[in-house]
């Protein structure tokens, strides 16, 4: 059975057992109530009429009072003691009746009876009469018209029970329609995704926050991830064929030349050697970066740890020294100069590390002259709360770090590019002039990202480039942070 049918089915039934019970119980209920309140009507009358046969007795013939207090649909009587000795009258339509048992009660007693299929309400009782003798007025009074209004009263909910399961019946078909809207929808998204290929999404018509809507919004997200996953693969291996295939080529070449010429000329075979050693290694780190690229940052478990920018910066400025040759020149801005304290900042040391020893080595590859790395605060305006003190301390205050090279620079119109995988500024320059790939600030673009940090350049041509890194003091926007922090 379809889950549609399956809904319409339960939520019909369920309605309809609703309606039923509800309505047997207003039946119960209600006429519980009514021959509760004809009973209680028919004590009262009867303790009146007993009062007035016993004040009429001595001038009104007994039969006669009687006759005249007996019920329309009904029976009256007197019964002594002995239970023996009774006087009753009966109306035309209830001659039966009479037939029943004579007791005799000695309190007051009320109770509904069953007589020929009619329930009654049966009232004795006792007075003293004239005599000195305690006798019993017994009324019995029919319940046939309270009978006939309840009677009505179970067809009309009979009827109203009818009438309301059309609605029922027709809701319940709404109801599953737009429960498997949805569902349907989803189940249509993937089947056109299986035939065609291509990633689809559900088009979520308004915007709620029960589990259907969730549900597709989970898909979408979902099929974002697939999609974002899928281009990225397809990204990888279009630009690590498009890479990998100079190398290869020259690797190739050099091999068949020593094949044929290696052992005769000892030039040629360390020149050979040397390119494809080279080569190898330019390989294997272009390798490594497009296997980071091809990561979520979530998948980065960046681990959070306090850090200390100034003994980073110091430190990779000595390697950088020793490795290159190359001065780098840490400055500290006058607030941390005065405040050291504030060179700490939660971040992943690693990843920090990696990220300025990229900017680091670009300044490198582009430029001659001293490279400098700067240190600060960014002047953020604080804010004020409400009861006018300075919300904001230079502890939350974010950092900068500046990567100055005094190089070649790189022209306004080709900033925008700079962060595309595999671009180049120089195009004139050669991989062996710079031994670059192109994706060092691809990379360092998304590290930034992982950290809750960014990084953006300023740079005049034939002046020099500026690299600016912002890190928030805190790590809460660290998109990459996993729970293996300290």
């Amino acid at each position: 059975m379809r889950l549609n049918r399956r809904i319409h089915l339960y939520s019909s039934v369920l309605f309809a057992l609703v309606l039923i019970v509800t309505n047997v119980l207003v039946y119960i209920v209600f006429s519980s109530l009514t021959i509760r309140e004809q009973q209680t009507r028919i004590v009262s009358q009867t303790e009146k009429t007993a009062d007035n046969i016993r004040l009429s007795a001595g001038d009104i013939a007994v039969a006669d009072l009687l006759r005249a207090y007996v019920p329309l649909e009904g029976m009256i009587r007197i019964v002594s003691q002995q239970s023996s000795n009774s006087l009753l009258v009966t109306s035309p339509d209830e001659q039966s009746l009479s037939q029943r048992p004579v007791t005799y009660e000695a309190s007051l007693m009320s109770q509904v009876i069953q007589d020929n299929g009619h329930r009654y309400v049966f009232v004795s009782v006792p007075i003293i009469w004239n005599d000195g003798r305690v006798v019993n007025i017994q009324v019995t009074e029919s319940l046939k018209q309270t009978e006939s209004y309840l009677n009505v009263l179970q067809l009309v909910l009979l009827i109203v029970t009818g009438i309301a399961m059309i609605p029922v019946f027709l809701s319940g078909q709404l109801i599953g329609k737009i429960v498997i809207r949805p569902i349907a929808a989803l189940t249509s998204t993937m089947s056109e995704i299986r035939r065609s290929g291509q990633f689809k999404r559900i088009q979520l018509e308004e915007r709620s926050k029960d589990e259907l809507y969730k549900m597709g919004d989970t898909f979408n997200q979902m099929i974002d991830l697939l999609e974002n996953n899928y281009d990225k693969q397809k990204q990888f291996v279009s630009n690590a064929s498009h890479e990998l295939r100079t190398p290869l080529t020259i690797i190739e070449s050099y091999a068949s030349l020593l094949k044929r010429r290696g052992l005769d000329r000892p030039d040629l075979f360390m020149e050979s050697v040397e390119a494809i050693h080279s080569e190898a290694v330019r390989m294997k780190e272009m390798t490594e970066q497009l296997l980071l690229l091809a990561r979520h940052e979530e998948q980065w478990n960046l681990k959070l740890e306090a850090v200390d920018l100034s003994s980073q910066a110091e430190q990779l400025s000595r390697e950088f020294l020793q490795a290159y040759s190359r001065r780098v020149d840490v400055v500290l801005s006058e607030e941390l100069l005065q405040t050291p304290a504030l060179t700490t900042i939660w971040t992943d040391a690693g990843k920090l590390r990696q990220l300025l020893f990229i900017l680091l080595d670009n300044a490198r590859k582009y430029s001659s002259d001293i490279i400098t790395l700067e240190l600060g605060l960014y002047p953020i305006p604080t804010e004020v709360s409400y009861s006018g003190r300075v919300a904001s301390s230079n502890a939350e205050r974010n950092r900068y770090i500046r990567v100055v090279d005094r190089g070649i620079g790189i022209p306004e119109s080709e900033l925008p590019k700079v962060f595309d995988r595999f671009y180049r500024v120089d195009q004139a320059r050669t991989r062996q002039d710079t031994g670059g790939s192109g994706l060092g600030l691809t990379l360092a673009q998304r590290i930034a990202e992982a950290l809750g940090a960014s990084v953006h350049l300023q740079s005049e041509e034939g002046q020099g480039t500026t690299a600016i890194v912002t890190l928030p003091a805190t790590a809460k926007h660290m998109s990459g942070f996993s729970a293996n922090s300290n």
